[in-house]
């Protein structure tokens, strides 16, 4: 059925009103539209009728008229859809993605800036902790940008560290990617992020459940995970601590029969717990862009199957230290008596490696490793 100008406005109308009714939630609007079909025959329904379904405060919150602040609301977002690359859509939109009506709880309602094909896009999300190492950074930009040019979009959260990496990586690739943040589309929440969200919307796809205006709210952004997995179809966690919000994005990606990965870490590493606990759970261990394309059963004729480069621009005293830090995080004393270096030479060639991105100093003083991905 095609509905003239003035029949959308009204429906995108009746569909605001309704997910902002104070005291309905997606679960209760959701329940309330397999009974009486669209958001406007909702509210044309008898008290009585309702309070069938819920409770009587309920059915009075809906069948009253919008007050000053809903009326507000709803205003704000329709002059936000004038916008160009502004969108909302609906459970009942044709454009809604339909890898969302899939999982247990979709979203009433998607505000989405920029590119709408993608939702459609065969996706893999990529997540990790917000504290990364320089080495979990590089891994999620180079495997999202490998998947990225193999076709696959990357979704992801747009918090710091694993997630920001990730958007970053796959914006250089044909695939692009898809934010999915705890706020309103009108709002960017790190701020240190905002130059990166331009770039999401320019190339790629910020999404959001929120209202415009929406602050940031700790409560919101383990909700959105859900999102950010269901519109994958596997979830690749890069560096997760033993409590990690990371970890509840997998688990909603198993309940959602999603595919999860994990890269592995040092033993030693805290950042590693939450991957190896994945590992151990059934989560796929990948070591490559390949390992996650051979999973999806995705053609990656771009995509490179390895991630380790070699050195040999580094002089040879410069290598050696490099095979003898290996590859878990090490303390300079044990370096020390590893190489019979005196501290002073050995903390000018760890400056060099440092200066030229083959090691890292952790925040706890050791020493890491770090190789291209």
């Amino acid at each position: 059925m095609n509905l003239n100008k003035h029949e959308q406005e009204q429906d995108l109308y009746d569909w605001l009103r309704l997910s902002l009714t104070k005291g309905i939630g997606n679960e209760t609007a959701r329940k309330l539209l397999s009974v009486f079909g669209l958001p406007s025959q909702i509210f044309s329904t008898e008290f009585e009728l309702l309070t069938e379904y819920i409770s009587a405060k309920s059915a009075r919150a809906l069948l009253q008229d919008p007050d000053d602040a809903m009326r507000s609301q709803i205003n704000l977002t329709q002059d936000w859809l004038e916008l160009p690359g502004n969108f909302l859509l609906s459970l009942a939109d044709a454009r809604f993605p339909p890898s969302l009506l899939s999982i247990p709880d979709p979203p009433l309602l998607l505000y989405v800036k920029g590119r709408l094909d993608l939702l459609d896009a065969p996706t893999i999300a990529v997540v990790g902790s917000r504290n990364a190492t320089a080495q979990g950074v590089l891994n999620a930009e180079k495997f999202s940008e490998n998947l990225s040019h193999a076709g696959l979009c990357i979704s992801s959260g747009l918090a710091a560290g694993i997630d920001a990496a990730a958007h970053a990586g796959a914006l250089r690739g044909k695939g692009s990617t898809i934010a999915v943040i705890g706020t309103g589309a009108d709002i960017v929440y790190p701020a240190r992020n905002r130059q990166l969200a331009h770039q999401i919307v320019e190339n790629g796809c910020l999404l959001s459940e929120y209202p415009l205006g929406m602050p940031a709210i700790a409560g919101n952004f383990p909700r959105r995970n859900r999102i950010i997995s269901g519109l994958a179809q596997g979830v690749l966690v890069i560096e997760a601590a033993a409590q990690s919000g990371s970890l509840i994005t997998a688990r909603m990606a198993a309940e959602q029969g999603r595919d999860v990965f994990a890269i592995p870490g040092s033993i030693h590493s805290p950042l590693a717990k939450g991957c190896h606990q994945l590992i151990k759970q059934g989560a796929k261990l990948v070591e490559s862009a390949q390992d996650i394309l051979d999973e999806v059963r995705f053609a990656a004729s771009a995509c490179q199957s390895t991630f380790l480069v070699e050195t040999p621009s580094l002089k040879e005293p410069a290598n050696k230290l490099l095979s003898i830090i290996g590859y878990d995080p090490v303390h300079i004393d044990a370096l020390l008596s590893r190489c019979g270096e005196n501290v002073t030479d050995l903390s000018a060639q760890l400056l060099e490696l440092e200066l030229q991105g083959y090691i890292e100093t952790l925040p706890s003083g050791l020493i890491q490793r770090l190789s291209a991905t």
